[in-house]
């Protein structure tokens, strides 16, 4: 069994260390991911922060940053940290495009990564992720600092977050792995993933993956038994297949595509 853990004081030590570096550029923070949306799950979850800063960062003050929020220098108690700095106007515009100013990630079950500009991040590794976390931080980021994050972050075009979900579905279904019917580890994040972007686009709300598949399996959605298959191996119980989650991500990118 993985301990809980309190992750407050590291939250904490993350936004001083924001305050510090950046100084009267600093704006906000705000939790975002599971944090935002009450499923934190200790041992699984990372830990996402987005950073808001008045203009946009030097060289100097990016790599400061990224210095001082390395595992090696502030340790992670979660799987790993995810921050993102955007300056007040990209997180406000309410675009698409990535927009950010610098991202970091690190900690110890997860590789360390930086980018300092967004024409820098590999096309492969996708560039949607950030319009829809900006969504996320729009109707439920927590504030760590600054003002309310619905004020801070615009949300998406319904054009564009109807975009932006197909090409989070097709990165999803291109990623390497088996194509059998063995139980894969995995299979059930691409599945609730897939719930979680279908409940977005039919309700108009961000729910953690979890309650995502609650909500679909409340409305009949099918096939019931590969949604509650993931819901329980995220309390270990085998994963579905690969085959499974694939047929099932196919399913919703029709019905995101085609209604």
């Amino acid at each position: 069994m993985v301990p809980d853990i309190d992750v407050e004081p590291y939250l904490e030590a993350v936004v001083e260390t924001a305050r510090d570096v950046l100084g009267a550029g600093f704006v906000g923070a705000y939790a975002a991911g599971s944090l935002a949306l009450d499923a934190f799950q200790p041992g699984r979850s990372d830990i996402d922060i987005a950073v808001l800063c008045r203009d946009q960062l030097s060289e100097a003050a990016k790599r400061e940053l990224i210095a001082r929020l390395r595992h090696g220098a502030l340790p992670c108690p979660a799987r790993g940290l995810e921050l993102v700095v955007y300056t007040v106007a990209a997180a406000r515009s309410g675009t698409p495009e990535p927009g950010f100013e610098l991202e970091l990630n690190d900690g110890a079950a997860m590789p360390f990564r930086q980018t300092l500009h967004p024409a820098d991040r590999p096309a492969a590794d996708g560039t949607f992720w950030y319009g829809l976390d900006r969504s996320i931080l729009h109707q439920s980021g927590r504030v760590l600092a600054g003002p309310p994050a619905s004020e801070a972050f615009a949300d998406l075009a319904a054009d564009d977050l109807r975009s932006l979900l197909v090409d989070s579905l097709h990165w999803w279904m291109a990623l390497p792995g088996p194509t059998d019917d063995r139980p894969t580890a995995g299979a059930e994040d691409a599945v609730l993933g897939a719930c979680r972007a279908l409940v977005r686009y039919r309700y108009g709300e961000w729910l953690s993956k979890v309650d995502a598949g609650r909500q679909l399996l409340s409305t009949g959605y099918q096939p019931v038994e590969v949604i509650e298959q993931s819901i329980a191996a995220r309390s270990g119980e085998p994963s579905p297949s690969s085959r499974q989650a694939r047929a099932f991500q196919n399913g919703v990118l029709k019905d995101i595509s085609t209604s």
